[in-house]
């Protein structure tokens, strides 16, 4: 008897992502910046990487308007000893800010195969994380830590519940080719930016090059 009322619950859901999700991704993901005047704090979610993924996405922030990006989440894995004190460095003497951990989609030289359960594990973190926060933006730049936030404001988004927007930028030692995450986030993200030409232009139209 709760098996068939289950199934009658969750069907309803799963066809409205289905469709929603297809939409979003046909018709709303990938198109050009609108220049709009930003008149309200936008609460942004930052995923950390380590290494050279922490080091870019944190140029980033450190050009953001910290009157308008705020509060201001950082994600970062559990298994990053360095993004923390990077962070700090950052951010100074504000504290509009936090730092949570999730578990690490894949781990160096983790095969792909073991990194499905390990990555399934991060998304079932994510939710709540997500779903606490509701953050006004998502900003990454490729680490495997950022595909399960990813995909679970893509769930939201898809279900009417959050309206956050995925503003993915593919790693400068990305040339040619995009990484795994940017394979994935293509589609996923509202909007994609690239540092190469190649990424961009007539072969990925879905993506901003800035040079």
């Amino acid at each position: 008897m709760v098996l068939p009322l289950i199934c009658v619950l969750i069907f309803p859901i799963v066809i409205l992502f289905i469709i929603r999700g297809t939409y979003l991704i046909l018709n709303v993901n990938g198109k050009k910046i609108k220049k709009t005047t930003q008149t309200k704090p936008s609460k942004t979610l930052i995923v950390l990487g380590s290494g050279g993924h922490t080091t870019e996405i944190l140029r980033i922030v450190r050009h953001l308007n910290k009157k308008l990006y705020f509060p201001r989440v950082y994600v970062q894995a559990q298994t990053d000893d360095i993004s923390l004190m990077k962070v700090k460095q950052i951010e100074e003497n504000i504290n509009d800010y936090k730092i949570i951990q999730i578990s690490r989609s894949r781990e160096v030289n983790q095969s792909y195969f073991t990194s499905i359960w390990t990555t399934i594990h991060a998304i079932f973190q994510s939710f709540p994380l997500i779903w606490k926060e509701k953050p006004d933006l998502l900003l990454c730049n490729g680490p495997g830590t950022c595909i399960p936030p990813c995909l679970v404001v893509f769930f939201f988004n898809s279900l009417f519940l959050l309206n956050t927007k995925i503003i993915f930028v593919e790693s400068f030692c990305r040339v040619e080719t995009f990484s795994l995450s940017g394979k994935i986030l293509y589609y996923i993200a509202n909007h994609t930016i690239v540092q190469w030409p190649l990424l961009g232009g007539d072969n990925y139209p879905r993506s901003i090059f800035v040079p």
